[in-house]
């Protein structure tokens, strides 16, 4: 048998529940004498069946089978909902899209609901044995094994940090120009080069790292390519949780330019970077060494990418947008 919850009714107090509805007792004054709250009393004949079917002997039966463990997962009981989602996850929908169309499709068949854990943790967790294992292959990003949702990684977090919630709303909504985002590209045996995105025109500036991605010379780099640019484009930078930018108070006294980093796992917070670094794969698909790649090469790729029209610019240029508006704001 399994072992309940201490929240929940007691036989005896199920039976005196059922005497009290049959008697014409509201919730309200059945928890006063029960000593509970209202809520647990009305779930309690709601989960039964209503006031005027609820027994407490069907109740107490109910409660234990509810209870028992271990249970069979759902997609093993119902045959049917493991179908469509084997064959959901076979055209490569992820289980959050999964767990969202079936309720959209039988909005009145509970049976065909699931939970984008439930079918993640059927996965990953061979015991379930309700989905076949090999199904994970179908998934974006494979794996043996299930990462908590809920896990925070506090590696690297330091309490001298501006949080990408303190950023000015200029920088959010891109009105004004000279908010960046930045990040390190990452290629062979840890060699890297800096991303540079302007949020406003998307325009690109990229940086060689010849003495590495250490703390020290990834300062130096950032320091000398903004302090090229006109003051108007000098405003703040929004960087993820890499230690690579653990110098940032020194990056600030010597640019004038506040450094707000985002959360930690949420690369979206960051978003117009992170689409810019999908472009530079173009370029320098994983495994480039960057050591080999100079300074002018990656100009080059900077002015190519920065006179590509975009659409989210009327079809302007990162180049052209940045031009008026630094004139419209000198």
């Amino acid at each position: 048998r399994g072992r309940r919850p201490a929240r929940t009714l007691p036989a005896a107090e199920r039976g005196e529940t059922s005497r009290s509805l049959r008697a014409g007792g509201s919730h309200g004054r059945i928890a006063a004498g029960r000593g509970r709250a209202p809520s647990s009393i009305s779930r309690e004949v709601r989960r039964t069946g209503g006031r005027a079917t609820s027994r407490a002997l069907a109740a107490e039966r109910r409660a234990w089978d509810r209870a028992r463990r271990p249970k069979l997962a759902k997609l093993v009981r119902q045959p049917r909902l493991r179908r469509r989602v084997e064959q959901l996850l076979e055209l490569r929908w992820s289980p959050q899209q999964i767990a969202a169309w079936l309720q959209r499709r039988y909005p009145d068949q509970p049976a065909m609901h699931l939970s984008h854990e439930a079918i993640y943790q059927s996965l990953f967790i061979q015991a379930r044995g309700a989905l076949r294992r090999e199904l994970s292959a179908y998934l974006r990003r494979p794996r043996t094994q299930r990462r908590s949702p809920q896990r925070v990684d506090h590696r690297g977090q330091r309490t001298d940090r501006l949080n990408i919630s303190q950023r000015p709303a200029e920088a959010a909504d891109r009105a004004v120009p000279g908010h960046w985002e930045g990040d390190l590209l990452v290629g062979r045996a840890q060699t890297a080069i800096g991303t540079l995105v302007e949020r406003t025109t998307r325009f690109t500036l990229l940086l060689a790292l010849p003495r590495g991605r250490n703390a020290p010379a990834v300062r130096d780099a950032l320091t000398a390519r903004i302090l090229t640019l006109p003051a108007q484009l000098r405003r703040s930078l929004t960087w993820d949780q890499g230690a690579e930018l653990a110098e940032h108070l020194q990056l600030s006294i010597d640019t004038g330019v506040a450094v707000y980093f985002c959360d930690p796992h949420s690369p979206w917070q960051r978003g117009t970077n992170e689409n810019t670094n999908g472009l530079l794969r173009q370029y320098f698909p994983r495994g480039t060494d960057f050591s080999a790649v100079s300074q002018a090469q990656l100009d080059a790729v900077a002015a190519e990418l920065n006179g590509r029209p975009r659409q989210t610019l009327g079809w302007m240029t990162p180049s052209e947008a940045l031009a008026k508006l630094v004139a419209s704001t000198a």
